[in-house]
């Protein structure tokens, strides 16, 4: 799949496409079958690193895992997450992302997958699993009819220079916010996104942005200004609190 880079995309598709990606848990995921070429399709669960790259968690027993040692190259096709049931998914936006698929042993992507689908801790550490990151070399995007993007890694991804501290913190963070204010998830999820009350909890936290999740349901929120620090991120916190308990 050749993707072409636009080099100005509108600000509102590239805000369209981050949503995507960070609210997405599931994906089509297609890849080559080794000798013939022919394309293979499949059904993949996926979360995102703080960068906003994609994460997967696959048995070397599947189809599409035996392609990708062949090939690494693949596409993910995402759909949004938050469309009505009764409303038809052509007119709706989605994402479609072409890269290729690497294995990684970096601790942050089992976290982050495993934050976002805890039911796969019952399996993950069996060995015929591994974590992979995807690595996107472009990105096509069609937010509704005619309104058609083509977007480069660069436009979904965050640049993390600068901001390691920041994402090492995220685990000490989300802990303390479960044991300590577990109140403020549901209260951002229902008074700042308008969401139905839920067992909201963070499941992970960028510059641009927090992740919730409530079961299967996910939401986006974010934050007034990109954060750098864990003080910036504190102050985030705290003034959204105070926008959400005011509403």
């Amino acid at each position: 799949m050749s993707v072409a880079e636009s080099p100005s995309p509108d600000p509102e598709a590239v805000a369209i496409a981050r949503r995507l990606l960070r609210t997405g848990t599931r994906a089509a995921l297609a890849t080559l079958m080794p000798g013939t070429g022919a394309p293979y399709a499949s059904l993949v669960a996926y979360a995102t690193d703080p960068a906003g790259a994609p994460l997967l968690l696959i048995s070397t027993l599947a189809v599409h895992t035996r392609n990708l040692q062949a090939d690494p190259r693949a596409a993910l096709l995402i759909e949004d997450p938050a469309r009505p049931e009764e409303a038809d998914p052509l007119r709706e936006a989605r994402l479609s992302l072409a890269g290729r698929l690497e294995p990684s042993a970096d601790p942050v992507v089992a976290r982050r997958f495993l934050a976002r689908h805890p039911d796969a801790a019952g399996y993950a550490s069996f060995r015929d699993f591994g974590f992979y990151r995807f690595v996107i070399e472009g990105a096509h995007q069609v937010a509704g009819f005619g309104r058609i993007t083509d977007l480069a890694p660069a436009d979904l991804l965050l640049d993390l220079t600068g901001r390691e501290a920041l994402v090492e913190s995220e685990p000490g963070a989300l802990a303390h916010m479960a044991e300590d204010h577990a109140d403020i998830p549901p209260l951002y999820a229902t008074k700042l996104l308008g969401l139905p009350e839920a067992d909201w909890r963070f499941s992970g936290f960028d510059p641009e942005g927090l992740d919730l999740v409530a079961g299967r349901r996910t939401a986006r929120l974010l934050f007034p200004a990109p954060v750098a620090s864990s003080g910036d991120l504190r102050k985030a916190l705290v003034a959204l609190a105070g926008t959400a308990r005011a509403a």
